[in-house]
């Protein structure tokens, strides 16, 4: 047994959240499957995570393996999660008329929101914002908008909540329309799927790429790369880099912080030299 789970049934699981989404859990975290898997085990009523195991591999419930990498997914997400990351990224695009922005896995759309909500207070004009995640229940209540009391309390102050929320059914807080009028919801895979169409001035991708091996690291950041402007953004999560992943990302020179395209003239001169 591993944590409470067997050893197969925590091998079957890691294979397929890996294979559905190209993330792996380390041995040392196998504490999720049990964390995890739990309400999923009660919905089903059943006892034991062998028993989901069997479940899923008959192959019966076709919708089982997707509630399954749902339930695996880290979806931890709070509004204004490092508030002073969040700032700087508004800061970096004061001087755009209306930012074309990309919140990969965004969760359950806290990230997003919270962008929206600053460019507001700022006054100028909201961005265009794309916000995506793999999981489509994460993005079923993404684009709901509302949040429990709890959820509402982590990182949102009292004056936000009651600028840009309303009261809702069961004792929930909907976000205004004035906010989720500026996003776009989709549900994409960033190994898998090409970026949303055209090119963005900030892309925030931040706390995922630890999850993926090496080599689908660097496919993922080469897929962000390209989905950049030229003189677009990326913001990754504090213990994430492109430095010895990316040949085509660098330390951004004009905002601390972020990261940026290489200019093509420098990619053609390290192949003519062979760097």
């Amino acid at each position: 047994m591993i944590g409470g789970i067997d050893a197969g049934s925590a091998r079957v699981f890691a294979a397929l959240l890996e294979a559905r989404t190209g993330q792996r859990i380390a041995a040392g975290r196998s504490w999720r499957f049990d964390t995890a898997l739990g309400p999923l085990l009660q919905a089903h009523g059943l006892e034991r995570v062998d028993q989901l195991t069997t479940r899923l591999l008959e192959g019966k419930d076709k919708q089982l393996a997707d509630r399954i990498v749902d339930a695996l997914l880290n979806q931890e997400t709070s509004f204004f999660r490092d508030v002073g990351v969040i700032e700087a990224a508004v800061v970096a695009m004061a001087d755009r008329p209306a930012p074309r922005i990309w919140c990969a896995a965004c969760a359950t759309g806290q990230e997003p929101l919270s962008l929206a909500m600053l460019f507001a207070e700022a006054g100028g004009a909201m961005p265009a914002i794309v916000a995506t995640d793999v999981s489509a229940a994460a993005i079923t209540r993404a684009r709901d908008a509302a949040y429990t009391q709890f959820e509402i309390q982590r990182g949102l102050p009292v004056r936000r909540m009651v600028q840009w929320f309303e009261p809702a059914a069961d004792n929930q807080w909907r976000a205004a329309t004035a906010l989720t009028g500026a996003i776009q919801y989709r549900r994409h895979n960033l190994v898998v799927d090409v970026a949303p169409t055209g090119e963005f001035d900030l892309i925030l991708c931040r706390n995922v790429l630890f999850y993926f091996a090496p080599q689908l690291r660097e496919k993922v950041l080469e897929r962000l790369a390209g989905a950049l402007r030229p003189d677009g953004l990326l913001l990754l999560g504090a213990g994430e880099t492109v430095i010895g992943q990316s040949e085509r990302l660098r330390p951004s020179a004009r905002a601390r912080g972020f990261y940026e395209r290489v200019p093509v003239s420098d990619e053609r001169n390290r192949v003519y030299t062979g760097g």
